[in-house]
């Protein structure tokens, strides 16, 4: 069975003065371009069956911009992520979910899409190396079991940015 992992980091934040990083809300600029985002996303892949998405303020206002209406799981440790923490996060997944989109953060997101792909040449892995901006999404397929994804065993098979 093919399973489909979503990589997408969140939408352009706003910085109003006071406000923690944390706490920070999407700018207008990152919902518009988050609900581009999960127009794309309705229209190349699979249905998302579940979610995981940092606490941060303006990760979770990127997924409502989505219209992703899965079933969500806000994990803190997604926030300042290293790629080994995400994909751990990823082999906990139920074998039942085929579909999983992360809403995270730079430099976690570009760096565990890099990780998990098997092929740095393809036209996907070249854009992605080049830069990974806000509301961007990588798109990687797996064969077996999510317990069973290590860095080098995806398919990165689109890159794309929402503008």
């Amino acid at each position: 069975m093919v399973r489909t992992l979503i990589l997408m980091r969140h939408g352009k934040s706003a910085y109003p003065e006071g406000v923690d990083d944390h706490e920070r809300p999407l700018a207008p600029r990152g919902q518009r371009e988050a609900a581009l985002a999960g127009d794309w996303l309705r229209a190349t892949v699979p249905p998302v069956d579940a979610v995981r998405c940092s606490t941060a303020t303006r990760t979770r206002e990127t997924l409502t911009a989505t219209g992703v209406d899965a079933p969500v799981e806000f994990a803190g440790e997604i926030y300042e992520a290293s790629p080994g923490t995400l994909i751990e996060l990823v082999r906990l997944t139920d074998d039942a979910v085929r579909t999983l989109l992360i809403v995270g953060h730079a430099p976690g997101m570009p760096w565990t899409a890099w990780d998990l792909a098997a092929d740095h040449s393809s036209d996907a892995s070249v854009a992605l190396s080049r830069k990974f901006p806000t509301s961007a999404l990588a798109v990687l397929e797996f064969t077996g079991s999510w317990a069973q994804v290590d860095q080098g065993t995806g398919d990165l098979t689109h890159f794309h940015v929402p503008r």
